[in-house]
C-alpha cells in the first residue's frame, strides 16, 4: 500500500496538470451582452455578424446579442446592463452630457469608435395617391404613418421633424390619423397591408424591409429630404447629411442622387469592460475593415479605422486606443 498511494497520487497529479489548460480555458472565457437594433434591423444583423466574427479570432471572448433601440442603448450600458451596445453618434453625445432626451449624465461609457454603419433616414408613401413631398405629407389631417417603437432614435427624429413642421404625434390622432409604432417587421407588415400610408425609418443602405416593400404588391415611392428640414436637423441636434446614391431603391422611384439625413454607429462599452476584451474586439474590426465586414452587411464598407478613433462624444475605451495605435492609425499617446 505504501507503494502504490504515491503512483496513484503521482496519476492524479499528471490528470490535474493535463486537464488544467482547459480548465483555465474554460474559467477565462466571459460572456458579455451586446444590444443591438430590433430584429430584423440592420443592427441587429451587424451585430450577430461582428459577435461571430470576434469569437473565431478571439475564443476568449463571447457576444450575446440581444435587441435594443438607439435611444435606450445608451441608458442600458451606462448602468451595465449590457457591457457592449450600438449607439447613434450625436445621441451617445447627448448621453454622456445629460442633454435631450436625456436627464442625467451618463458617466460610465466610453466607446471603441465610430463609423461601423452609417445609417440614412427614409421615409416612404403610397405612390397611387395622396401628396408627395415631406411637409405636405407630415402635415395633411388624417396622415397614416407608421415608424418604429419610442425607444429608437427613428421615432425621435421623426418627432422632431414633426415638431419644426408644427405638429406632432397627439396633432396626428386628435385629427383622425393613426401614428402606429413597432418594430421594423411590424411596422413593414402594416404598410403593406395597408394599414398605414407611409413608413419612417432609419436604416442603413440597403435595408431589406426597404427593398422588400419596392418588391411588393403596393406601388411605392421614396420621399425627397427638403433642404431646410435636413439643415435643421444639423444645426439643432447634430444629425448629419449625406448622399443616397442614385438606384440604391430603384423599385421605390429613386433613380437619381437624393441628400438626406444621416447618422453613424459608434460601439459604446461600459468603462468597466476589461481592458484586454475591448482590445480584441477592436483589433478584430480593425484587422477585418473592408471585404470582410462588408460581407456582413454593406454599410460596414464605410469603416474606416483611420477616422473612427477621432469620435470625440464619449472617451475612448483604452482597450480600443491600444488596437488603433498598433494598427499605425492613431498617433502615440
Amino acid at each position: 500500500m505504501a507503494l502504490f498511494v504515491p503512483r496513484r497520487a503521482a496519476l492524479l497529479g499528471a490528470a490535474a496538470a493535463l486537464a488544467s489548460p482547459f480548465m483555465r480555458t474554460a474559467q477565462a472565457q466571459q460572456t458579455f451582452e451586446f444590444v443591438a437594433g430590433s430584429v430584423g434591423g440592420g443592427w441587429y444583423t451587424i451585430a450577430a455578424g461582428f459577435s461571430s466574427l470576434i469569437a473565431e479570432e478571439n475564443p476568449q471572448i463571447r457576444l450575446r446579442v440581444v435587441p435594443g433601440g438607439g435611444l435606450a442603448n445608451s441608458t442600458r450600458v451606462n448602468n451595465n446592463q449590457s457591457q457592449v451596445g450600438f449607439g447613434i453618434d450625436a445621441f451617445a453625445a447627448a448621453a454622456a452630457r445629460g442633454e435631450e432626451p436625456y436627464t442625467a449624465k451618463h458617466e460610465n461609457i466610453s466607446s471603441l469608435g465610430v463609423g461601423y454603419s452609417p445609417t440614412e433616414h427614409n421615409l416612404i408613401r403610397r405612390a397611387d395617391a395622396g401628396p408627395e413631398g415631406m411637409r405636405e405629407i407630415l402635415t395633411q389631417r388624417g396622415l397614416r404613418i407608421a415608424c418604429p417603437q419610442r425607444s429608437s432614435t427613428d421615432e425621435m427624429t421623426l418627432q422632431r421633424i414633426l415638431r419644426f413642421l408644427g405638429t406632432s404625434p397627439d396633432a396626428i390622432r386628435n385629427s383622425g390619423g393613426r401614428y402606429l409604432n413597432g418594430s421594423y417587421a411590424d411596422i413593414a407588415a402594416a404598410y403593406n397591408d395597408g394599414q398605414v400610408d407611409y413608413l419612417y425609418c432609419a436604416l442603413a443602405k440597403p435595408a431589406a424591409i426597404l427593398t422588400e416593400i419596392g418588391q411588393g404588391r403596393r406601388a411605392t415611392r421614396m420621399v425627397a429630404w427638403p433642404e431646410d428640414v435636413r439643415k435643421h436637423l444639423q444645426d439643432t441636434f447634430a444629425y448629419n447629411q449625406g448622399l443616397l446614391p442614385a438606384n440604391t431603391y430603384p423599385s421605390l422611384g429613386q433613380t437619381q442622387d437624393m441628400m438626406v439625413t444621416t447618422m453613424d454607429t459608434v460601439i459604446m462599452v461600459h468603462n468597466s469592460l476589461p481592458e484586454p476584451v475591448a482590445y480584441g474586439i477592436t483589433r478584430t474590426l480593425i484587422k477585418h475593415a473592408g471585404p470582410r465586414l462588408t460581407q456582413i452587411h454593406a454599410s460596414c464598407a464605410a469603416f474606416n479605422p483611420r477616422e473612427a478613433w477621432k469620435y470625440n462624444g464619449l472617451p475612448l475605451h483604452p482597450g480600443a486606443a491600444r488596437a488603433f495605435r498598433e494598427a499605425g492609425v492613431m498617433p502615440a499617446a
